[in-house]
């Protein structure tokens, strides 16, 4: 049996998608799978330093590590009405944060590059970042430690009990600037693998989360023990929100969602041009 190191977070989302081929409840082909739950900054630095075999990470994260890595088409964070928001005390535009102290969750996740993709068509030039934990980004504003947050994951339904303003949803910006879907996170493996044992573990991914979809409150107990909020209304409307469709299979409109974001990632300067294929 082959043992592949695997990471992934301990959001709603990961832990519905990989319940079922962490615990044996699909046929791993023989297969193992040594799984590591860290937050997705974590992960995504990890995945530049090539420390898991496959592992989730954000699209930007993936931006930078493409010779090394191959997406995988089912397994990611994916569709409409999911993006992250810019959240303040007070309502405010955003030309009105030039200057102010913006809190992030990680310098490498898909949120931070839409707020740079937006910065580089507006021109606003944040340059104030404070880069924290998702969890701990809406008490801080709440706080007045930061001026504003950038908030990601469940903060997306609970932003309003901490008495916090949406000031822009930048998933709703990028649909209405692309008409495609943002792809948000993403399972990548190492290029090293090969193409055969990638599109095996691609399968194995895929009937994990047809089985969790098939049996939607047996994985709660393990969600439950693993995520940041336990409500299980907040945990189903997470899931709701960010398994979908896409998660099966990214299909062609998911493939040209995640090329036009590096695209214009690179345009911008953000993210390396490469030029090797990139999916699985």
């Amino acid at each position: 049996m082959k043992t592949l190191s695997l990471g992934y977070s301990p959001c709603p989302n990961d832990t519905f998608i990989f319940y079922a081929m962490i615990h044996g409840k699909v046929d791993t082909k023989n297969l193992h799978f040594k799984e590591s739950m860290l937050d997705v900054e974590t992960l995504n630095q990890k995945a530049l330093n090539m420390e898991f075999d496959i592992t989730k990470v954000s699209y930007h994260a993936f931006g930078h590590t493409r010779k090394n890595y191959c997406l995988l088409r089912a397994g990611g964070a994916f569709g409409r009405g999911c993006g992250p928001l810019v959240v303040a005390k007070n309502e405010c535009a955003m030309e009105e944060l030039r200057g102010k102290k913006i809190a992030i969750p990680g310098k490498l996740t898909t949120a931070n590059l839409l707020l740079q993709l937006y910065d580089s068509i507006f021109n606003i030039q944040y340059s104030n970042i404070l880069v924290m934990p998702f969890n701990k980004i809406m008490d801080a504003v709440s706080r007045g430690e930061a001026d504003a947050g950038l908030i990601i994951h469940e903060s997306r339904f609970t932003y309003q009990s901490f008495g916090l303003k949406k000031i822009i949803d930048l998933g709703e910006w990028w649909e209405k600037e692309t008409g495609l879907p943002i792809p948000l996170g993403g399972i990548i493996a190492k290029h090293s693998l090969g193409e055969g044992l990638n599109k095996k573990i691609n399968k194995i991914i895929k009937a994990s989360i047809e089985y969790a979809f098939s049996s939607r409150a047996e994985p709660m107990d393990y969600i439950k023990k693993h995520s940041q909020e336990l409500s299980e209304e907040v945990i189903n409307q997470h899931i709701n929100l960010y398994v979908n469709d896409y998660t099966l299979d990214l299909g062609n409109e998911g493939e040209k969602a995640v090329n036009e974001l590096l695209r214009r990632a690179e345009e911008a300067g953000i993210v390396p041009k490469v030029k090797q294929g990139i999916f699985v």
